[in-house]
């Protein structure tokens, strides 16, 4: 019979029993977790992919962010219209004879400039990133000035940038730029006999829409080239085609996953700016000072010099930059410059052009393109031309904007690893 004793458990017996149990449990416990975390990371990943690398910041605008979701999409959109524009520029060459055809190289440098900004996406990149950045303080400055947008301007402005206008396409038309003429003075007489002619030059006040398949409401990627139809077409461009090309193109977004809401928005911040621009440069003025003035370019200090001892001594300005000057495009007419403001020419050359007084001929001025002998020829203030108030006007706003960015401050985050490669140009289907 078994030993009655043995059937005893000890308090050691107990003891050895219980650690048991406790690293039984413990075991369980360890593999529970390792198991939990395993799924924790994996979900993670999941929603890091999904949403948290989205929300996460590229680029911060006064208290505004811009999230890696929306500068990855918009990278997305600016590759594919850069495709669009590969792909009409092809069909443009054909137009013309092909790429091996006397406009050959014209196209095949258009494509190749393309090509370029594909096969870089940093740098197509950061120039989204800076467009998206100029929008947000476009934003900021709208909201200050109490500027808005409604749903039917945005609805307007997307129809014309397909080429559809509820009122009838606009027809372009031409008004006269007349350039300012000055009456010289007996000083100026003496100076030079020649006088800056009027010129009557038409410029077209509506310029051509892209076509469907370029819609283009930023600057994001550049500006879409229009393209044209061998014969016009008799069918008349309804309502309905508009929405069925705007549904198309829609599609094709989803593609490169930018949703339509993107789209509208995108629209929306083309439409605000305009807004704010004719806001800002509302009363920018239709006059400037500028200077007439002439030149000899030199590419020595002592040559410059020398220049200045032949004046001082009698010889003829006109023979002087005829013979000596660098500057091909005016050197058999004197070195004239014409009329010009400040911002024309560069610093150095301005400044030292705007402190003569009629007549006066200046010391050498070294700039980049080398030495100057400059002589004033007229300084006052002057009414400005179509394209020289346009140019102002875009001046000025830029000058706004860039002001009012470094106000609200600007942070930017590594774009590296996070800027999208596709969608990529695929020759294949060009051919």
């Amino acid at each position: 019979m078994p030993n009655e004793e043995s059937k005893i458990i000890t308090k050691k017996h107990l003891a050895r029993l219980e650690r048991e149990r406790i690293q039984r449990r413990n075991l369980l416990m360890g593999v529970s977790i390792a198991l939990a975390l395993v799924v924790g990371l994996i979900l993670f990943g999941i929603l890091d992919q999904l949403f948290f690398q989205a929300q996460r910041t590229v680029a911060t605008v006064g208290k505004e962010k811009i999230t890696q979701g929306e500068y990855q999409a918009r990278v997305r959109y600016a590759r594919q219209q850069l495709i669009e524009r590969y792909q009409s520029t092809l069909q443009m060459a054909e137009m013309f004879g092909g790429l091996s055809s006397d406009n050959g190289n014209y196209f095949n440098t258009s494509l190749q400039q393309i090509q370029q900004q594909l096969d870089y996406p940093t740098i197509l990149g950061n120039s989204v990133l800076e467009a998206m950045i100029d929008e947000r303080v476009v934003e900021q400055e709208a909201a200050k000035l109490g500027i808005t947008v409604d749903d039917k301007e945005i609805e307007k402005a997307m129809e014309e940038a397909f080429g559809f206008y509820a009122n009838g396409t606009p027809t372009p038309q031409s008004t006269i730029s007349i350039a300012p003429t000055s009456t010289l003075s007996a000083d100026q007489l003496a100076i030079i006999t020649l006088t800056p002619t009027a010129t009557l030059a038409p410029t077209a006040t509506e310029e051509p829409q892209p076509t469907a398949t370029e819609v283009s409401p930023t600057e994001i990627s550049g500006t879409a080239e229009p393209t044209s139809t061998p014969y016009p077409t008799s069918t008349p461009y309804t309502f309905e085609g508009y929405q069925k090309q705007f549904q198309d193109y829609m599609t094709k977004l989803k593609d490169v996953d930018f949703s339509e809401v993107e789209f509208r928005k995108a629209f929306r911040l083309s439409v605000l700016r305009q807004k704010l621009q004719e806001k800002i440069i509302s009363d920018v003025p239709k006059t400037e000072e500028q200077v007439w003035a002439r030149h000899i370019l030199v590419n020595e200090e002592q040559a410059a010099k020398d220049i200045l001892a032949r004046l001082e001594k009698g010889e003829a300005w006109d023979v002087l930059a005829h013979e000596l000057s660098q500057d091909a495009s005016n050197k058999d007419n004197a070195g004239d410059l014409g009329w010009f403001g400040k911002a024309k020419m560069v610093a150095e050359f301005s400044e030292a052009a705007f402190a003569l007084k009629i007549g006066e001929i200046s010391q050498p001025v070294k700039t980049t393109f080398g030495y100057h002998i400059i002589q004033s020829l007229g300084h006052e203030e002057r009414p400005l031309d179509l394209a020289g108030f346009a140019e102002k006007q875009n001046s000025v706003f830029e000058e706004y904007l860039a002001k009012a960015q470094a106000d609200l401050g600007v942070t930017k985050n590594d774009l590296t690893n996070i800027t999208p490669e596709e969608p990529k140009l695929d020759l294949s289907t060009m051919q």
